[in-house]
């Protein structure tokens, strides 16, 4: 589809400010792409994931997880990214200005539940995404698999299976966590 002649490129500044409406949305390239809310599902695992990292952070104090937070991955046209959860660092934190706006590039580590939807390329062009953006680790989590896809900067990804374990190299040193867990119920 052509875009309308009066059709413009939003800037993460105005998306920010937009009006939400039922789904979620992210701004891609500068435009507004949106999908339907996740089931509960998707929701719990998110919450499970986000549990574990706030439980070892609290004794690490290596940084800050966070869910749903918007993170500016480009500019001209801007890409604003919400992964499901996320972790900044302790030094990244401290030098955020205003908490209340998008974090300029990529966390940390960035965490994506997979919906139905998506297909491993898909979520693997995100995962490059972060990485251009500044991100050192990605996790997609794999709900019908239950498997999670490890993505690091120049390697191919790793998919771990249940009985496998999860770390977090040295974006978080010393967190372990099997698989298992991220899928209970």
């Amino acid at each position: 589809m052509e875009p309308r002649s009066d059709h413009r490129l939003l800037t993460a500044e105005e998306f920010f400010y937009e009006q939400p409406d039922e789904r979620r949305s992210e701004l891609i390239a500068g435009e507004v792409v949106r999908e339907p809310p996740p089931a509960p599902e998707h929701g719990l695992l998110a919450v499970n994931v986000a549990h574990h990292l706030r439980r070892f952070l609290d004794v690490h104090r290596l940084g800050r997880v966070l869910a749903e937070s918007g993170y500016v991955l480009r500019r001209g046209p801007d890409t604003v990214r919400g992964p499901d959860v996320s972790f900044i660092s302790e030094q990244r934190w401290a030098v955020t200005r205003d908490r209340r706006r998008y974090f300029e590039g990529a966390p940390d580590l960035a965490v994506e539940v997979a919906s139905p939807g998506d297909g491993r390329r898909k979520l693997a062009a995100k995962a490059r995404e972060y990485f251009q953006a500044g991100a050192r680790l990605v996790w997609v989590v794999w709900p019908g698999s239950r498997t999670v896809d490890v993505h690091r900067p120049g390697s191919p990804p790793a998919t771990l299976h249940a009985a496998d374990t999860l770390d977090g190299g040295d974006v978080l040193p010393g967190f372990a966590l099997p698989v298992s867990r991220i899928f209970e119920d």
